[in-house]
């Protein structure tokens, strides 16, 4: 029996299409990626990964928990940028024989299922009214400066799926009271949302806590998504070890979560 315990958006659940944000529970990866493990930090020697076949059950594990085990899995080599993956039906899924390098992927292809990767960035599922145009995102501090997730939105535009009843779920990641950066990142942020955003804060010195988000909600409110199509899930990654992985709390040797989603099945 399996014991995966995703989270789930109330607002893309109304939607006709399958989707979930894993947690780390219900896997069987071992060690620092106990259990429901689907990726490695680069910062770990090789021998100490978690080996492809247990990151392949896992996937396996979780599709099946929301019935989209057999269909394709679309991920990208993800590189903190604002490259959207278009994945259309008929077509290779990459160009060439590895990932593309993009931090976000739309499909109009019900045979396939979309994932990314995190551990405190934040994952973003999106869903046309019918389900039939999906899109996620991985949107850490560059993505979000860089405009990744607005991408994503005009890229389902242009898959047919109108931005005005597009639904969109900004899944677990770090929270506000735990992401401190710099002054640099801090300045970024207020370039792009104004010198007195409510998403910078003052931390401890000169230090400052950046709501992810919160901006990203800001984000796809400017991209013409209404409020009430924007579900903001309240999990903290750093804050809760139990359920999820987290990069900055364990100090880069940690697992990843995935965020997938799937448009309707033609029946």
């Amino acid at each position: 029996m399996l014991n995966v315990r995703p989270v789930f958006s109330p607002v893309l659940g109304k939607r006709p299409c399958r989707h979930a944000f894993s947690t780390r529970q219900g896997g069987i990866s071992s060690g620092v990626f106990e259990s429901l493990n689907f990726g490695n930090p680069g910062e770990i020697a090789l021998e100490q990964r978690d080996p492809a076949t247990n990151i392949a059950r896992n996937v396996d594990r979780l599709l099946e928990s929301v019935g989209m085990r057999g269909r394709e899995l679309v991920q990208v080599h993800q590189v903190h940028g604002a490259v959207v993956h278009e994945v259309r039906r008929g077509r290779r899924t990459h160009e060439g024989e590895h990932d593309t390098r993009a931090d976000a992927i739309v499909t109009d292809d019900p045979a396939r299922v979309l994932a990314i990767r995190v551990a405190d960035c934040a994952p973003v599922l999106l869903a046309s009214s019918d389900g039939r145009v999906v899109g996620t995102v991985h949107a850490g501090w560059r993505g979000v400066v860089e405009g990744v997730v607005s991408h994503a939105v005009e890229r389902m535009a242009g898959l047919g799926a109108p931005t005005a009843v597009l639904a969109a779920a900004i899944g677990p990641c770090i929270s506000a009271e735990a992401f401190e950066v710099g002054p640099e990142v801090a300045a970024e942020f207020r370039l792009v949302f104004g010198p007195e955003t409510r998403h910078v804060r003052a931390g401890a010195r000169d230090r400052s806590l950046v709501d992810l988000k919160g901006s990203i909600a800001e984000q796809l409110a400017r991209a013409g998504l209404s409020a009430e199509n924007i579900d903001v899930l309240p999990h903290c990654t750093a804050g809760d070890s139990e359920r999820f992985f987290s990069h900055r709390r364990d100090r880069g040797v940690t697992g990843r979560m995935v965020a997938v989603i799937g448009s309707v099945i033609d029946g």
